[in-house]
């Protein structure tokens, strides 16, 4: 199966029993991003995080002694 970055446009085969390939096919929602971008998504965010400026907007969960 060949899929296609959603940032990068880069066009990567994959195989077609993997996991990442029948959730492409059955879930048209996600969508492939290629490992470049992935990781360096990852490390800009570590190192926003890394800054001490960066919020993260969960709600916080209560625990519910019910």
């Amino acid at each position: 199966m060949r899929v296609k970055c959603v940032i990068c446009d880069k066009i990567e085969p994959i195989e077609d029993q993997s996991f990442v390939a029948k959730r492409l096919r059955n879930r048209p929602i996600h969508t492939y991003m290629c490992n470049d971008c992935s990781n360096r998504i990852s490390e800009k965010t570590q190192a926003r995080i890394d800054t001490g400026n960066f919020r993260f907007y969960r709600k916080r969960s209560e625990k519910d002694d019910w």
